[in-house]
């Protein structure tokens, strides 16, 4: 196994904790389960896991260098990611509550929450400067790097999913017993109300 049991154990604990504090992207796809049910919820993060995979990949590359180097670099993704986050959570206030039953649109709306959760994934700068400081505390430099990132990066993801869809299967479910047009228009403010605060969050990050 290209990582150590011990090492492995040591990040699983570390991430966990870390996937567990609800941040940008968690309250995006939980507005995404809000507005739209669970089923748009749980292909949301096929985006976040496409997101993390290229962040990951962008901070061992050497991005995340630029990122925590130049000012203006960081400040530039934050205010993009910011922006579109605000944006996203607008559109969803004023949109009209989905039906609960699969047609075209839904399955549009599903591609939609993908490309979304992708794009505030990566255009997260916290994201790569969190990669590039964390993930080389549980790497042995006496071992190829890649096979060890490949490692690290696939246990990240599926502990992102898994805990991710816990919070998709609880709030879908209370969100699939009150079906009235009145309680999901208020399911769409509340989603939307989550993306402008993810949205505001993210404009608060600094480097550090």
């Amino acid at each position: 196994m290209p990582v150590s049991l011990e090492l492995w154990a040591a990040f699983i604990a570390a991430a966990s904790i870390m996937i567990l504090i609800p941040g940008p992207t968690t309250m995006m796809v939980l507005g995404h389960t809000m507005a739209g049910g669970p089923r748009n919820g749980a292909v949301s993060l096929i985006g976040v896991t496409l997101g993390d995979i290229c962040a990951i990949t962008l901070s061992m590359l050497g991005f995340s260098a630029l990122l925590a180097a130049s000012a203006e670099a960081f400040t530039a993704m934050k205010w993009l990611g910011a922006a579109y986050l605000v944006w996203l959570g607008i559109q969803l206030w004023r949109a009209p509550p989905m039906e609960l039953t699969p047609t075209q649109e839904k399955r549009a709306t599903a591609r939609g929450a993908i490309l979304q959760t992708f794009i505030v994934t990566l255009l997260n700068p916290k994201g790569i400067l969190f990669f590039a400081a964390f993930l080389p505390q549980f790497i042995d430099p006496a071992k190829p790097l890649w096979p060890q990132v490949i490692v690290l990066m696939l246990t990240f993801d599926l502990l992102a999913a898994a805990i991710q869809g816990f919070y998709i299967f609880a709030m879908g479910r209370a969100r699939n017993r009150i079906a009235s047009p009145r309680v999901l228009k208020t399911m769409n403010r509340v989603g939307g109300a989550m993306l402008v605060g993810a949205g505001l969050f993210t404009a608060t990050l600094k480097r550090s």
